[in-house]
Formats: C-alpha cells, structure tokens, sequence
C-alpha cells in the first residue's frame, strides 16, 4: 500500500514525523485532502487543525497556528508558526482562555481562533478513541 511520509514542523521542535495513509488541513484556499499519489502541491495553512491517518491505523491531530504545506513526491512537509498535538493540550486550560478572549473587550480574533483551534483538536482527540 502506497504511503506519505509526513513531517510536522514547528520552530521549536520537530513535532511529529512518520508514515502516513492521508493528511486533511485547512489552507487559505479551504481544506485540503491528500492522499498517496496527490499531485504536487504548496498551500497556506490557516490557523486550525491537522489531521494525519498514519499508516499504523492511528489517529494524530495537531493544532497548528498558520505556515505552510507542501507535498511532492508523497512527501508532506507541514511547516506550521506554531503547532501542539492534541494530547499536549490542556482542554480546561484552553475553554478558560476561550472564554477569556472572547468575554473581554479586546477582539484578539488571532488569539480566539488559535484557542479553537486547540480545543477542536483536543475535542477531536478524545472523539477518536
């Protein structure tokens, strides 16, 4: 069965890397699905989350704040300004920073879409298993 190798890169840290069945994210130009053999492509990633089947039947979502994505040769390169696995994150942690941002009077949308962001991750994750 054919496979993508995927990295998923922040400038911190080498946040996941391995074999993969399909890839979902959001770009600017809406959301993208990539599978083996997808033809070369290079997108913007909007603030939101990623998706990776990984080969092994798992499940990886990551919540990534903007970079880009490029694919060729059924390699998937995610180079996001910011990313967090869903198991990284703190669910309680990121409702009350939603809340938050969204009770104030400072309309940070960035700030809000970055916390929904990590709370659909987050909230993905716990409906994988």
């Amino acid at each position: 069965m054919a496979e993508l190798h995927v990295e998923l890169v922040a400038p911190d840290r080498k946040v996941w890397s391995g074999t993969a069945t399909m890839v979902v994210a959001r770009t600017l130009d809406g959301e993208i699905g990539i599978l083996p053999g997808h033809t070369p492509v290079l997108g913007v990633l909007q603030t939101g989350s990623v998706r990776v089947d990984k080969a092994d039947g798992g499940v990886l979502l990551a919540a990534v704040d903007g970079g880009f994505l490029s694919l060729a040769n059924d390699q998937v390169s995610i180079l996001a300004e910011g990313a967090e696995l869903a198991e990284e994150i703190d669910v309680a942690a990121a409702e009350a920073e939603l809340t938050r941002l969204r009770s104030s009077g400072d309309a940070d949308l960035a700030a809000q879409k970055r916390a929904e962001a990590r709370l659909h991750a987050a909230e993905g994750r716990m409906h994988a298993h």
